[in-house]
């Protein structure tokens, strides 16, 4: 189940809100939470929650021993219960693609190989184990105390906003939210805002152009130039508005419930370095990644070689993290090259140009890595850099991508890139001292949300073709 797909919508989601504001009691509200999130999460394949249910009990029951134990004991049941997390992940995720790379190596040597396990992937399971790692580590760490209640275990690791796409929040940011949330009409209208804000980057940019990303990037061998940067402009386009609206819609259902999620984009395309564009993209991610593998491994306290070292291993892990093929680890690689390089002194460089070459380097980085984030094999991520390039020829397109670009595709293209590049104005508009404005700026808004709304349901009600990004991962 997605939020953007009119089960979810029209059916689950007022189910849940119907359930949970008639009851006044926090501790029965975190049972209808747990018992709506477990339903969310097997909707179509119901034995994930076993999964789930899995490693839950297995970081519940780590963490209290963990917290009990001293020094020897608590470090080697820490380095268990983690090794038994990323053997958990592994088995799901990794599993097929380790087989693969076995068999490259064994069959034409020794001419056998090995069964591939063929595991399905359950959803979410690399965000909802990065929480579990957080928590069991944390706990090592003195951070704070097991939580000795498996239901507010429970409903920290499977909360339904949060559960398959993240943002991947820490224990300790919720912790009190827990056992009790402020439920307010201003909060439950600034949650609702930031929710429809999400669904419409979802449905109304992020869709619309999928189906022509997918006609250059799956239908389409060697792509000539146009082709190749149309399809790489949508898919620019694509991936931050999917992403960026699931976690809108994430963070507002969490304030709506009392919850305070943390942001995970701040506007990433307006970036002017990969340093920054790091500080911007997937913030959940990136912090998780500096808090618990790069510092632990050194950080910058070391000598250069050592700082570029730790940066290039924690992109090879972001990259293989977000998924089991070698594109993904390709693409980690590309990040960490641009962050090393910028280390080694572009940065300095960088600030002493115009803004506007700063950022186009940013972007055509960006964009030169999602070719292989897209891609599906390498294969493939070589066609399309030919074809940015040049090399299978420049102006020509096909009769299948003038189809897809249809005026509604061409609008949602437009106007993705015009949200996503502009710098934020709405803070310049709040210190305009006009009088009027701001009653003005509010009625603005709410038309705006509302029309918003209404556009995003229309569509949802249609049926339209939603796929969302980050199930693969």
């Amino acid at each position: 189940m997605v939020f953007s797909s009119a089960i979810f919508l029209f059916f689950f989601l007022p189910l849940f809100f119907l359930c949970y504001f008639t009851v006044k009691i926090d501790k029965i509200r975190n049972y209808i939470i747990i018992v709506f999130s477990l339903i969310f999460y097997g909707w179509g394949e119901p034995w994930f929650v076993l999964v789930l249910l899995l490693s839950l009990a297995l970081n519940w029951t780590a963490a209290i021993y963990i917290d009990r134990e001293e020094r020897r004991n608590r470090l080697i049941a820490t380095i268990v219960a983690v090794a038994l997390n990323l053997l958990l992940l592994a088995s799901f995720k990794y599993g097929d693609f380790i087989v693969q790379n076995i068999n490259a190596v064994l069959l034409p040597v020794l001419g056998v190989s090995i069964k591939q396990p063929n595991l399905p992937l359950p959803l979410g399971i690399s965000f909802f184990t990065f929480h579990c790692l957080s928590y069991i580590i944390d706990v090592y760490r003195r951070r704070f105390r097991a939580n000795r209640r498996p239901s507010e275990i429970a409903l920290y690791i499977v909360l339904f906003p949060q559960l398959v796409a993240g943002p991947i929040v820490r224990y300790k940011t919720i912790a009190r939210q827990l056992r009790s949330r402020r439920h307010t009409l201003g909060r439950a209208s600034i949650g609702a805002r930031i929710f429809i804000i999400g669904l419409a980057q979802k449905i109304l940019i992020a869709d619309q152009v999928a189906i022509l990303v997918e006609t250059v990037f799956d239908r389409t061998s060697a792509p000539s130039m146009l082709e190749a940067w149309t399809g790489l402009l949508a898919y620019t386009v694509q991936i931050y508005f999917d992403f960026c609206g699931y976690s809108n819609m994430a963070v507002g259902l969490g304030f709506i419930l009392g919850f305070s999620l943390p942001r995970n984009f701040r506007l990433p395309y307006t970036a002017l370095s990969i340093t920054d564009f790091w500080r911007r993209w997937h913030i959940s991610l990136s912090s998780w990644l500096r808090d618990y593998l790069y510092i632990p491994l050194g950080g910058s306290r070391g000598s250069s070689a050592q700082l570029y070292r730790n940066l290039i291993l924690v992109f090879l892990l972001c990259g293989l993290w977000h998924g089991a093929n070698w594109t993904f680890v390709l693409w980690g690689a590309w990040h960490g090259a641009f962050l090393v390089i910028e280390r080694m002194g572009l940065n300095r460089v960088l600030g002493r140009l115009p803004v506007a070459l700063r950022w186009a380097y940013t972007i055509l980085a960006v964009m030169g890595g999602w070719v292989l984030f897209r891609a599906h094999d390498v294969g493939g991520a070589a066609a399309m850099y030919a074809g940015l390039l040049g090399w299978n020829g420049i102006g020509a397109m096909r009769l299948q991508v003038h189809l897809a670009l249809e005026p509604g595709v061409m609008l949602a293209l437009a106007a993705g890139w015009a949200f996503a590049t502009m710098p934020a104005w709405g803070p310049a508009l709040r210190r305009l001292a006009v009088p009027g404005l701001a009653r003005l700026r509010a009625t603005v808004d709410t038309a705006w949300t509302f029309g918003l709304l209404i556009l995003s349901l229309l569509y949802a009600a249609a049926g339209t073709y939603s796929p969302f990004l980050y199930f693969r991962f």
